[in-house]
C-alpha cells in the first residue's frame, strides 16, 4: 500500500488544500493529513478544531486519515513508513520555502521524497490567511473553503466570535 503525508498548519484548510488531497488520492492508497501543532505559530483555530474541520471534509473518504502532529516531518514519515511528503505550491515563494524546508528535513532523513503539487490556477490566490482576513472583516469566504469547513466556522461564529 502506497501512502503519503500532507502536513501543514491548515488554519483553516482551504479549497487549495482540498485540491492537493484530491491529487494525492489519484496517486496513493492512503493520504495522511497531518495537522501541525507548531507552538511557534499563533493560530486562529486550535489544533483540535483544525483536525475536526478536516475530518469533517473527509468523513466519507476512508483513504484519508487526519491526525495531529507536533514533531518533525522526518519523524512522522518514519512513523508512518512512507518517504512521500506532499507539498502544495501556489507560486515561486511557496516553492522556495518548501524547498528550504525539504533540504532541512533531508538532513534528518535523506530518504524523504518531496512531491510538489501545483495549485489549480483558479485557486492561486487562496490561502488560509485570506480566509482569516475575510472572517475578520466580515467579507464572504465560502468559495475559499470546503463546505464542511465553512459550516464548522459559521457554527463556531454563532457560539462565539472567531
Amino acid at each position: 500500500m502506497k501512502k503519503c503525508v500532507f502536513a501543514g498548519t491548515f488554519d483553516p484548510f482551504t479549497v487549495g488544500h482540498a485540491d492537493t488531497v484530491e491529487t494525492c488520492l489519484a496517486l496513493f492508497d492512503e493520504v495522511i493529513v497531518a495537522i501541525a501543532e507548531n507552538r511557534q505559530k499563533t493560530c486562529a483555530f486550535s489544533a483540535q478544531e483544525r483536525a475536526e474541520m478536516v475530518a469533517a471534509v473527509y468523513r466519507d473518504e476512508r483513504r484519508v486519515r487526519v491526525m495531529r502532529w507536533g514533531g518533525t516531518v522526518a519523524a512522522l514519515l518514519g512513523q508512518e513508513g512512507t518517504p512521500f511528503y506532499v507539498r502544495g505550491v501556489r507560486n515561486a515563494a511557496d516553492f522556495e520555502y518548501e524547498t528550504a524546508d525539504y533540504y532541512a528535513s533531508c538532513d534528518l532523513d535523506p530518504s524523504i521524497v518531496a512531491l510538489y503539487v501545483p495549485a489549480r490556477q483558479r485557486h492561486l490566490h487562496v490561502s488560509s490567511t485570506l480566509v482569516k482576513n475575510c472572517i475578520a472583516f466580515g467579507t464572504p469566504y465560502e468559495a475559499y473553503v470546503p463546505r464542511a469547513i465553512y459550516d464548522y466556522i459559521r457554527k463556531k461564529e454563532g457560539s462565539h466570535h472567531v
